[in-house]
């Protein structure tokens, strides 16, 4: 168990497959239910107990900065970055404002794009204190593939019974997909280089080591990849079809 203060969310990405909605505005800052993305990550972070939150921003960067500016918590510090440097090389350049090093602390990290409906209990706290710093360098949020409504393939990831993650073989089903959340210790990106480099890389070293692991979500999680999966999720919520706690 930690308590989490820090976090980041990632919003630099080009949003491709959601054009053309994101040929102007930035794939955080589309809204839902009356407010961005982006927003609504902020939100959870803030009522997680995050004070500390870095959004690193590319795409359309200066709606992101403007958009930060604007809120008043949780204290937010927006990293414009020269080149696109994806998620593990847009994590690893903003270590320096998740804590500090080299005892950095364990932090949240949030998709620019994740939105999800909490179960009994917030998911961003039952992560906090299911996280083991001893035995986990990164536990992933994930939701069962079977009731997400949206083109998400064959799966993500496969739990054994302790809950540690691992990729799916050559066209095996995975039933678990990642939704964009998870608490990360520094040490996951420990021996890569400053750069542009996927997270991906991280996790399979991690998963290598027996060192990532997944928590199954008890609440409703919407994929959002394309206009029509947002166009979807406004309409499912403004109906009142899922279950809100």
């Amino acid at each position: 168990m930690i308590r989490l203060t820090h976090g980041m969310v990632l919003a630099a990405g080009l949003g491709t497959r959601m054009r053309p909605l994101t040929e102007t505005v930035p794939k955080p800052l589309l809204t839902l239910r009356g407010r961005s993305l982006l927003d609504h990550a902020l939100d959870r972070l803030d009522e997680a107990g995050v004070g500390d939150v870095v959004v690193n921003a590319f795409h359309l960067a200066p709606q992101v900065v403007a958009a930060c500016a604007a809120r008043t918590a949780p204290r937010t510090t927006v990293l414009v970055e020269d080149e696109l440097l994806e998620t593990g090389g847009g994590i690893r350049n903003a270590l320096p404002h998740l804590g500090g090093e080299p005892f950095a602390p364990p932090f949240a990290v949030v998709n620019g794009d994740a939105y999800w409906l909490d179960g009994p209990t917030p998911a961003l706290a039952r992560l906090a204190a299911a996280f083991d710093a001893d035995q986990m360098d990164a536990l992933l949020l994930l939701v069962r593939a079977a009731t997400v409504d949206g083109d998400v393939g064959l799966g993500d990831f496969l739990l054994d019974p302790l809950g540690r993650v691992r990729r799916p073989k050559e066209r095996e089903v995975a039933p678990y997909t990642y939704t964009g959340v998870q608490i990360i210790h520094p040490r996951l990106l420990d021996g890569t280089q400053p750069g542009r480099f996927g997270l991906m890389r991280a996790w399979m070293r991690a998963i290598e080591a027996g060192r990532l692991y997944g928590l199954v979500h008890d609440g409703v999680w919407f994929h959002l990849s394309t206009p029509p999966d947002l166009q979807r999720a406004e309409e499912v919520l403004d109906k009142g079809l899922v279950k809100l706690f």
